[in-house]
């Protein structure tokens, strides 16, 4: 993974369990002490997630809330409100049930944090722009049972007190990722996935890929007179590509049939 993401010295990478929304919890937990705000970007469910767990821990300074166009698009990058000395910068690069992505890495004063569980692994990325990254291992990486965190070596040991310990970052540092018992065959597969997108032209290759296999199916939706994508074209997901259909009432009847033919979810 250091390898094929040009992950930098200083930064280290944990191999943890609850998936991306256990890291909901942990990120605050980990980065923050009472009494401080954090901002974080809302650009749909897994924002709405994020912004709910950070709120038993801290202030949450909402910076964007995309809710106007019914989350199908991002922010502008210069109507980011950052609030003066926010213990982290949170925001969702790809909403997975929404179809929207971010179209470039904030610019922030304070620690950038990014779910990338949609992402990792998608394209190149700089990791160097970024305090923490976190992924859920099941969209791009391997199956459910993972949760890669690649942290900033200075953002760990300032865990709260009361911070389980397999949710602190310096303890599962400490064990290798072993503080407890490791989800073995998970980790073995993604390793099998990190070598099939080494052997397949990395993340240059992965990104030639996905670019391609999107462009196609938004072709093929804008060119309908039918299907429709409500994403606005600059926050495109090259990851899912949600689609409507030209008459409503005829939804329940696609989902219905897809079901059938034994595509569901």
């Amino acid at each position: 993974m250091r390898e094929l993401m040009g992950i930098p010295e200083g930064y280290s990478v944990l191999f943890m369990q609850g998936g991306a929304s256990g890291q909901f919890s942990a990120i605050p937990q980990n980065l923050t002490a009472p009494g401080d705000t954090v901002d974080i970007v809302n650009t749909g469910s897994w924002s709405k997630k994020a912004i709910a767990e950070a709120k038993k821990y801290v202030s949450v300074n909402v910076v964007a809330d995309e809710k106007a166009s019914n989350y199908s698009t991002v922010p502008d990058a210069a109507a980011l409100a950052q609030t003066p000395g926010a213990a982290y910068f949170h925001y969702t690069a790809n909403e997975t049930i929404g179809g929207v992505e971010f179209d470039y890495v904030p610019d922030v004063d304070a620690p950038l944090i990014c779910d990338m569980s949609s992402t990792i692994m998608s394209r190149p990325i700089d990791v160097s722009k970024f305090g923490l990254i976190y992924a859920g291992a099941q969209k791009n990486l391997g199956p459910a049972g993972i949760t890669v965190v690649i942290v900033r070596d200075d953002l760990m040991g300032k865990a709260r007190p009361e911070t389980p310990s397999v949710w602190d970052y310096a303890q599962m540092a400490a064990a290798d990722s072993m503080l407890n018992t490791p989800p073995t065959l998970a980790l073995y597969l993604l390793n099998l996935t990190l070598k099939w997108v080494k052997k397949n032209g990395g993340l240059e290759g992965m990104a030639a890929r996905n670019q391609a296999k999107a462009a196609k199916l938004y072709e093929a939706i804008d060119n309908s007179d039918f299907y429709s994508n409500p994403v606005a074209p600059n926050a495109r997901s090259w990851m899912n590509v949600p689609f409507l259909v030209a008459d409503p009432s005829l939804e329940k009847e696609f989902v219905s049939s897809a079901a059938d033919a034994g595509l569901t979810n």
